[in-house]
């Protein structure tokens, strides 16, 4: 069954930092603590599988405000969302602001003339490649004391007895037979996102290959 919640955390980030990489020099998650007035929150963005035959994607862009809907004037703290288009939800393959209308998926980022090429007609590639590749890709938007919104679900209090936010990422189009297809649900993708100096908003999107890029009503795999 999809979460049973949903939601969005505003606040001011403090402070990021990679995971420590295991025996085998691997690591999976970029760790933000976020300050809101509940406490400070710890919330972990994957940028790398578990499972070493499953890659990660992302994209990373910039919105106006008006594009994020609701979540961009919450008051700091969390928000629980409705897994609705109008609750300020976020869901990769329907919202019009974060969809990619190529259907293209890059190796690697395009030659900057296709870029702008893209950027012009509103395209959002997906981008493949490296743990490293996809943490170069979010860091840069990781500012200290910016205003952050992290969507995601939440939890009272991580191993590490904090308050926090996980499954922040593409949270539907699990294959059958995954340990995440029960989970699978639609307007209820994580996402990282910050605002600049002059009101837009950065916005970083991160999902694994192995997640459908098409879903039902359920946020099941269709084809």
């Amino acid at each position: 069954m999809p979460f049973e919640r949903y939601g969005v955390l505003s606040g001011t980030l403090y402070r990021h930092y990679r995971d420590q990489p295991d025996s085998q020099g691997r690591w999976f998650h970029i760790n933000l603590e976020v300050d809101a007035p509940g406490g400070r929150y710890h919330c972990a963005v994957d940028v790398d599988s578990h499972k070493s035959n499953v890659g990660v994607q992302w994209k990373a862009f910039t919105l106006d405000a008006s594009a994020l809907g609701p979540a961009s004037a919450l008051a700091p703290g969390y928000h629980d969302l409705a897994s609705t288009p109008d609750s300020g939800a976020v869901d990769y393959l329907r919202h019009p602001a974060l969809v990619d209308h190529t259907g293209i998926l890059f190796q690697r980022r395009p030659p900057s003339w296709l870029q702008d090429l893209l950027d012009l007609f509103g395209s959002r590639p997906w981008h493949a490649g490296s743990n490293i590749d996809a943490a170069t890709a979010l860091e840069p938007i990781l500012v200290e004391g910016r205003r952050i919104l992290v969507f995601g679900e939440p939890f009272d209090e991580d191993p590490e007895g904090d308050l926090g936010m996980h499954n922040i990422h593409q949270n539907q189009g699990d294959p059958a037979g995954s340990p995440w297809w029960a989970e699978n649900g639609i307007w209820q993708d994580g996402a990282t996102v910050t605002e600049r100096s002059d009101g837009r908003y950065d916005v970083f999107l991160n999902k694994f290959s192995s997640q459908a890029g098409q879903t039902d009503a359920a946020g099941h795999p269709v084809g």
